[in-house]
């Protein structure tokens, strides 16, 4: 069962790594093997430092938080997110880590928004994060 947000309520910071093999798992999962997520060749090619998350697996890590914080994803209304920076994660065991936290920003009987920040080495990742789930039973 899950309890009824109220506005100004927080939730993190919730710490995410992401690694290398974490890439290469989401690219099988996603179909999205562009080089620029796991060669670091390829990614200077295109004008980047090195290997970078894809943005799909960086909106979706940050939603994954918040579901897990209001209780399942069968609550979730809405999202959306602009991309605002890429998630550099070098080469290495311990790779890259995002901070996610929430704030309910709105309620009404029915549904809460939720403004989420994504930070990776204190820099917004993602812009404009917005997150509308369903209330729940008090």
């Amino acid at each position: 069962m899950s309890v009824k947000l109220i506005e100004g309520q927080t939730f993190g910071p919730r710490t995410i790594s992401v690694t290398r093999t974490t890439l290469v798992r989401y690219a099988g999962a996603s179909g999205d093997f562009n080089p620029i997520h796991y060669s670091d060749r390829a990614a200077r090619e295109a004008g980047m430092d090195g290997v970078i998350a894809h943005g799909m697996w960086t909106m979706g890590a940050a939603l994954g938080a918040v579901i897990e914080w209001v209780g399942g994803p069968e609550r979730v209304i809405s999202q959306r997110a602009r991309f605002t920076r890429p998630v550099q994660v070098p080469d290495t065991p311990e790779g890259a880590a995002i901070e996610v936290a929430a704030t309910v920003r709105k309620v009404s009987d029915d549904a809460a928004t939720l403004s989420v920040d994504a930070k990776c080495n204190d820099q917004s990742v993602l812009g404009r994060v917005e997150v509308v789930v369903r209330q729940g039973e008090q």
